[in-house]
């Protein structure tokens, strides 16, 4: 039969398991405070891992969505040449004098007659005195003249009359008569002196006249090749150290466009045919034109044509014997067809589903919309879309794959392009 626990064993195993009331609750409330500061720190870093881990508002890239360009008229022939000036001018003086004064730097505009120079005028200023001298003593002589003759003709009246009256001979009454025909001759040719007078002073005041160089039309200074202190000739002096003119102005209103086409595709233009010319220094510009005239003769050497052009638009960046490119167009192009739609870059384009399906992000007051639109060709790095944009809507580029309709994005700075 089995052994059984005595009493005295029976009591140690219920004093080990009898539980100790005394510190029971100075552990119970010690466990209590460690567990809410655990609580407490779990609760304060899980809100700054909230704070710094959620996701914020994306910084975005945008574009504007623009209507396609209607396509232009298309060109039959290409050539090139340069601008030129159908009004341009060298000034120079009619006269031969050293310069005094220069009124005229490259760059200046000027009105027609305004003064572009003056010359030493001391001879042509005494030459004017000179002539102002001899009209004067031309008049002095006709005044006397006709004083003289004034009573040469009332001597021959009394002399006259005393012959009637028989007191005179004849030969004193012929005298008299004599005396005032060769005073009325004089008074002739004194007349006559005051007329070269008076021409004599009208050339000495154009020599003088002719020492300020005015400018013949209304233009642009392009050169000036005179200073004060040099002398200048309206012919050209040996030596090379007489200059034959003051400067050079140009008719901007005159500029045109000479360009050399190969004789053989003379033929594809014609007068009248509209053009468009870039110049080489601004490439991106094209400027409408139209052909005036080709000229009538051709460059044996070079087997080309001459075909002057005129300029349409008029700006002060076209300036003479800048390069240029022409596109001749077609006469009468055919009436280009709109485009539809709009073109936007093609990274603002998320593809979903088929080839013309896609959705774009529209940003407008600080969200996004989410459009589904359709797609159209991709054109040079740019997409059609032909149905769900408008033009002048802003769109996001290369949109996050956790941007959704709604989101708040910020633009960033120096990303927007006013272009698609």
């Amino acid at each position: 039969m089995p052994d059984t626990p005595s009493n005295t064993d029976r009591a140690k195993l219920l004093e080990e398991l009898r539980i100790d009331r005394g510190g029971g609750p100075r552990r119970s409330r010690t466990g209590v405070v460690v567990l809410a500061v655990v609580v407490l720190l779990a609760l304060a870093g899980g809100g700054v891992w909230f704070a710094v881990a959620r996701p914020g508002q994306p910084t975005v890239r945008t574009a504007v969505a623009r209507a396609a360009a209607a396509p232009g008229a298309a060109s039959v022939l290409d050539a090139s040449g340069f601008v030129t000036a159908r009004r341009q001018a060298t000034v120079a003086a009619k006269i031969t004098g050293r310069v005094t004064e220069v009124l005229i730097e490259e760059g200046m505009h000027v009105e027609e007659g305004a003064v572009l120079a003056r010359l030493d005028e001391t001879e042509a200023r005494a030459q004017l005195s000179l002539a102002q001298a001899q009209l004067a003593a031309a008049g002095s002589q006709l005044a006397e003249i006709q004083a003289q003759l004034a009573q040469a003709e009332r001597d021959a009246q009394r002399q006259q009359e005393l012959y009637r009256r028989e007191l005179v001979s004849a030969q004193s009454m012929d005298a008299a008569g004599a005396q005032r025909d060769m005073l009325r001759a004089r008074l002739g040719a004194a007349q006559q002196q005051i007329t070269v007078a008076e021409r004599g002073l009208a050339v000495a005041q154009v020599g003088l006249d002719n020492t300020v160089i005015r400018a013949p039309f209304a233009g642009m200074v392009v050169a000036k090749t005179a200073q004060p202190g040099e002398t200048i000739s309206p012919v050209s002096a040996g030596g090379g150290f007489t200059r034959t003119g003051i400067g050079t102005i140009v008719d901007m209103d005159s500029l045109e466009i000479q360009v050399d086409v190969n004789e053989a595709f003379i033929g594809r233009v014609t007068a009248q045919q509209p053009v468009e010319a870039t110049l080489n220094a601004y490439p991106d510009w094209k400027i409408p034109g139209e052909v005036i005239a080709i000229i009538p003769t051709a460059d044996r050497a070079k087997a080309t044509v001459k075909v002057r052009i005129a300029i349409k638009a008029k700006d002060r960046r076209i300036v003479p014997d800048m390069g240029v490119r022409v596109a001749f167009l077609e006469s009468k192009p055919a009436p280009p067809a709109a485009t539809p739609g709009v073109l936007v870059p093609a990274e603002a384009v998320r593809a979903e589903g088929t080839a013309t399906a896609g959705v774009v992000f529209v940003v407008g007051d600080g969200k996004v919309a989410r459009r589904s639109v359709t797609l159209g060709p991709a054109v040079g790095g740019q997409r059609q879309v032909l149905t769900g944009l408008r033009d002048g809507e802003r769109v996001v580029l290369a949109p996050p794959e956790s941007l959704d309709d709604g989101d708040r994005v910020k633009l960033a700075e120096g990303g927007t392009t006013g272009q698609p």
